[in-house]
């Protein structure tokens, strides 16, 4: 199959009058947040392209493209995390396209290596922990297996993509050994068995059931920016530590998007990953949720600035996280990683 050119820049493609295109692109995504409406309204405003939005669960929204096969009327399809849209790519749900704006403006490790889909913003997976019971946080990810921190750690289970695409990077940087030990490691250092989302991880900090856990930034920023009961009382007790600082840096997960293989529209779909990857988009699409862009000099939102300056990870390939998946999981079942 030959990679979809982007002949046209954005602005180039904003110049071709009505008939040229069909006028509609259909996304599938797992994104829900209202804060991109706005976003999509400008895209349609300024191109003529109606966006129609089909959205679900990652799972679903890949079984759905698998039981359309060619008639599938999906022409880009968005996830949370490079290990769903891995599955995606796995199941050869995507296409591959050629984009000289995507090149230039995402970082090669945040595309896939044959460009079947790009990232579009981050989050960082990070350490918090309580000020007032923690006097030496754990300063990497590694540090987090040391036995001094028995009976401490709050963080999900298994089955969440986030832990997965983490355990993978560690695959990737120590071998697959070394990153067995870390997670028996985690594994004797939780202070319960793993239940809930990112947010609970960081409520278990301020109800005192845990004293260090590991969650997405973004749920922390949100603590900050609203009342989310159960953290934003507490939230002045929590601290946090940028990972990996003296090394490869904190790991990023990524909202990423790739035009799907029976795209009945791949122009239109190629406009709208170029038009997210755009300076005019990124900086909305990403302070929306409080995460990061991916585009380098684009201003981060206030809540998202207020956690400092970091090194993100940009030297460990985020497509590595996919391919190491299914490694990481068997990891996880094997060390009793619930």
């Amino acid at each position: 199959m030959h990679p979809i050119k982007a002949a046209l820049s954005v602005t180039a493609l904003l110049a071709l009058t009505a008939p040229a295109l069909a006028q509609e692109v259909n996304l599938y995504s797992s994104r829900h947040y209202d804060s991109d409406d706005a976003l999509y309204e400008a895209f349609t405003k300024e191109t003529g392209i109606k966006i129609n939005r089909i959205e679900g669960k990652e799972a679903e929204l890949i079984e759905r493209m698998k039981a359309e096969g060619a008639n599938s009327p999906a022409d880009v399809f968005m996830t949370v995390d490079v290990g769903n849209v891995s599955r995606a790519v796995d199941e050869g749900l995507l296409q591959p396209f050629s984009s000289d704006l995507i090149e230039s403006n995402v970082a090669a490790n945040l595309r896939h290596p044959d460009n079947l889909w790009t990232g579009l913003s981050q989050r960082s997976r990070i350490i918090f922990y309580a000020k007032d019971r923690v006097e030496t946080p754990p300063q990497t990810y590694e540090e987090l297996a040391d036995p001094k921190y028995q009976g401490q750690i709050c963080i999900r289970s298994s089955s969440n993509v986030y832990n997965q695409s983490l355990l993978a990077s560690i695959i990737e940087v120590h071998g697959e050994e070394a990153a067995k030990e870390w997670a028996a490691g985690i594994v004797a250092n939780m202070a319960r068995a793993p239940e809930g989302g990112d947010t609970d991880q960081l409520r278990g900090i301020v109800s005192g059931e845990c004293d260090i856990a590991v969650s997405n930034t973004y749920y922390f920023a949100r603590g900050l920016a609203g009342d989310v009961d159960g953290l934003t009382s507490g939230i002045d007790g929590i601290g946090w530590v940028w990972p990996n600082q003296e090394d490869r840096g904190a790991h990023m997960n990524l909202v990423a998007a790739g035009i799907a293989v029976n795209a009945p529209n791949p122009e239109e779909a190629l406009a709208l990953l170029e038009f997210l990857a755009s300076e005019t988009a990124q900086e909305q699409f990403a302070n929306g949720n409080n995460e990061y862009p991916v585009l380098a000099g684009v201003d981060i939102g206030e809540h998202v600035a207020k956690l400092g300056e970091f090194k993100p990870d940009s030297t460990t390939p985020t497509a590595s996280f996919g391919a190491n998946a299914a490694k990481a999981q068997a990891i996880f079942n094997e060390v009793g990683w619930n």
